[in-house]
């Protein structure tokens, strides 16, 4: 079954992630691709609208992004988001300028009728974020909407179906942005909200059994949510003809091994074989610092330890990962920018010893996946595990990856997960863990001068990963944790919690 698609073009803003994600919430497939992608690659792609993103350029500047003006000729409805409005304004004929005053944050815009605007009230807060502004409408378009600094924060062609928005409707701060996103897809698109996870997983299965066959397949089997998943998917697929390996990498967090045996094969009786390969990559990784090095020597030793298990195995095509859609798009595409390698994207060898690697759950973000698990019937204890990434605690490191520093990192991590569950946080935090840091510095213990390691507490709230916010942990909980870490934990005089939201930081350190 082909769903109905929009293309939504990357220009480079904060947000594009989160535009994708309320679209597909909105029960409608999408794909964020970058903004140089051709005409003719646009209409191969069918979609039944277009979104411009924002971006951090102007677009009079003689190097900014710029798209083929054939695009509003195609018939295709589009939504221009900030930078795209104004592109798409100067594009056709319009004026955009450096404004007087800029926009950032909170402003009350005033709505005017149109499909796009239907339910809207009169005045409303929404999120702005722009230095220029358009000064000059196109020909044949009208002002949607006003702010007091912005004389169109909304216009649009309703013959065309040509609309734009100068703020964010795609963030919680615009008040009900999403029902402008919704009006554009149901109202001017026409879309009929066909992607459902019902419908994914249905799909998926036949796609699978298609393209399987009757080959024998190897599912990387982490522990996460992601491939579990992945793996129950294709088992509902292939059946017997499935092995999940699971490869202890020996940078798992404590306990971790021995629970993902006892979930995954003694609990959901799956066929899982341990590979007990952490000597291998810890051997691999001495001496490296870089992370980017590191994830790409994960990843490819991870390929390499399951070439080795589906060789004992026999004949086997096919071999499953549990990769999601933020991990392909932090991982650069096109001429977007890397963020970071992901040990099972941008980590992979040229060469792989299997006919193909499937990768079920591509193009789902991490809130779609747990939806899946859930209409798989996964338990939510599997279904709402902690994140945990593939390059385990080598990430959580920084600087050299030492036997040492794992057992520090493997014993502070368990206190503050058994503090945080203590507390009654662990359903509330989405993820939460301890990081090395590459500093040291001057404390008294037992009357006596130490110089050891910083301890960096992390722990996010968040939906999907695309963005986080850090989790305002309470005083008395983050005394706790700090209090028996320094007194349990060896080689660590002190702990510093991280308070930065994604973006600008990443969840992880590394």
């Amino acid at each position: 079954m082909q769903h109905q698609r929009v293309l939504i073009l990357d220009f480079g803003g904060q947000y594009n992630q989160l535009i994708a994600r309320r679209v597909r919430e909105l029960n409608v497939y999408c794909d964020l691709v970058p903004s140089e992608m051709s005409l003719e690659q646009i209409k191969d792609y069918d979609p039944i609208g277009i979104i411009f993103t924002g971006g951090p350029n102007s677009v009079y500047e003689e190097n900014s992004p710029r798209i083929d003006g054939g695009i509003f000729s195609l018939g295709i409805p589009v939504l221009g988001i900030c930078y795209g409005c104004q592109l798409m304004a100067h594009m056709l004929g319009g004026t955009v300028k450096s404004a007087t005053t800029s926009e950032y944050g909170k402003a009350e815009v005033e709505y005017f009728h149109s499909p796009v605007t239907v339910g809207m009230p009169d005045r409303a807060v929404c999120w702005m974020s722009h230095t220029d502004r358009i000064v000059k409408l196109p020909e044949g378009f009208k002002m949607l909407a006003r702010s007091e600094n912005c004389p169109y924060a909304a216009f649009g062609n309703e013959e065309k179906k040509l609309y734009g928005v100068q703020f964010h409707p795609e963030v919680n701060h615009t008040f009900n942005g999403t029902l402008i996103l919704k009006n554009f897809l149901y109202n001017v698109c026409g879309a009929v909200g066909d992607w459902t996870m019902s419908n994914f997983v249905a799909n998926q299965i036949a796609a699978l059994k298609e393209k399987t066959g009757d080959k024998k397949v190897l599912c990387a089997m982490s522990g996460g949510v992601d491939s579990a998943v992945a793996a129950t998917l294709v088992h509902r697929a292939v059946g017997d003809n499935l092995t999940c390996v699971f490869v202890d990498h020996g940078l798992l967090r404590k306990y971790e091994a021995d629970e993902v045996m006892q979930v995954f094969k003694d609990g959901l009786g799956m066929n899982l074989i341990k590979a007990d390969d952490g000597a291998i990559f810890l051997s691999r990784l001495k001496g490296v610092t870089d992370p980017e090095t590191k994830r790409k020597i994960i990843g490819e030793q991870f390929i390499r330890s399951f070439e080795k298990q589906a060789k004992a195995i026999g004949k086997v095509d096919f071999l499953v990962q549990g990769t999601i859609y933020p991990d392909v798009i932090e991982s650069g595409k096109g001429k977007s920018a890397t963020i970071k390698s992901h040990h099972n994207v941008g980590g992979l060898p040229s060469v792989v010893d299997f006919k193909e690697i499937v990768e079920p759950l591509r193009d789902l973000f991490k809130d779609e996946v747990r939806k899946v698990g859930f209409e798989l019937g996964l338990p939510k204890s599997v279904v709402m595990r902690q994140p945990f990434p593939g390059p385990g605690l080598a990430i959580r490191i920084m600087g050299e990856v030492t036997e040492g520093k794992l057992e520090t990192l493997r014993d502070s991590d368990y206190i503050l997960r058994t503090e945080i569950a203590k507390a009654g946080l662990d359903g509330e935090i989405w993820q939460y863990f301890t990081v090395i840091t590459n500093s040291k510095t001057v404390g008294v213990q037992g009357d006596f001068r130490t110089y050891e390691n910083v301890v960096a507490i992390r722990a996010v709230t968040s939906v999907d990963a695309m963005t986080a916010d850090w989790a305002r942990i309470p005083y008395d909980v983050l005394e706790n944790i700090s209090t028996r870490i320094v007194n349990e934990v060896k080689h660590v005089n002190r702990i510093v919690y991280d308070i930065t939201s994604k973006p600008p930081s990443t969840i992880e350190w590394e």
